[in-house]
């Protein structure tokens, strides 16, 4: 069972290197996307002692809510296919994220699910209604021009909702997930062979979180997904980014059954609790 770590990173090269230190096990392979804006020597020189780290080539400047996002995103999913490993599972991390259980409990838990995706993959239309104005109005975040907002809403005001391309029903939630090289090898040649999917997303509002998604369970791949992407989220916040988890989150996260977290900020101490408690 090979486990194929992707790492998408913009800061804190300390902090990703004490991910990959911590995650690395045998069988194990990272793959990191350091956005473009970041200067990606200091990652590099963060990780040059570990030789089954690979930086991602074609990097994108990330920009928030935007289809940068999924553009880098599927740059590194490409690397992966490309690479000649003998992959099983891929798992999509932020540099911030943070493994709650061993890497060990974490490859067995892998071996005795093959086959499955770790997604959510909430129905945009009866679950995540929050998310319906994503997909049916016209959004312009991802173009940086004077008055696109103005314009962006004369648009929505003028023009009747937009509809999915080919009647794919919506659905999605976390950016973040867990699914092996048959569904990555999908998603690439979906992606790549659909223009017009790609066109419809680029003008939604933070696109990866649902293209991955709905691409994968409109699929023959939809049993396939269990609808657990096995990492401990807190929204209760309210905003538009998830908590900072600290020492007063410990126990609730160490106590979700979940094998990550996130996010944490570098060098905070419930990381040491952390490390500790898998010990």
């Amino acid at each position: 069972m090979m486990v194929a770590h992707f790492i998408l990173a913009h800061a804190y090269p300390d902090q990703l290197c004490r991910l990959v230190n911590r995650l690395s096990y045998s069988n194990t392979v990272f793959f990191v996307h350091v956005d473009l804006k970041s200067n990606i020597h200091d990652f590099e020189l963060a990780l040059a002692n570990n030789p089954n780290v690979h930086f991602i080539q074609n990097r994108v400047d990330i920009q928030w809510a935007t289809y940068s996002m999924v553009e880098a995103t599927i740059n590194g999913f490409k690397e992966i296919v490309t690479s000649g490993l003998n992959i099983d599972y891929v798992n999509l991390l932020s540099a911030q994220d943070y493994p709650i259980q061993s890497s060990k409990n974490f490859h067995t838990f892998l071996s005795d699910n093959p086959g499955k995706a770790f997604m959510h993959c909430l129905d945009v239309e009866t679950e995540w209604t929050e998310a319906i104005s994503r997909v049916k109005e016209y959004h312009f975040n991802h173009w940086n021009f004077p008055g696109k907002f103005k314009i962006q809403n004369l648009i929505n005001f003028i023009l009747p909702n937009r509809k999915m391309p080919e009647g794919l029903i919506p659905v999605g939630r976390s950016q973040w997930f867990t699914v092996t090289l048959k569904h990555i090898v999908f998603l690439v040649k979906r992606i790549e062979s659909s223009p017009h999917i790609v066109k419809f997303f680029r003008y939604s509002w933070a696109p990866d979180e649902l293209i991955f998604q709905t691409l994968l369970y409109n699929s023959s791949f939809k049993e396939d997904i269990v609808g657990n992407n096995l990492r401990y989220i807190d929204w209760s916040e309210g905003q538009k980014n998830p908590k900072l988890l600290t020492k007063v989150d410990f126990n609730s996260f160490m106590q979700s059954g979940k094998f990550f977290a996130r996010k944490f900020t570098p060098n905070d101490e419930v990381l040491d609790m952390i490390d500790e408690a898998i010990k």
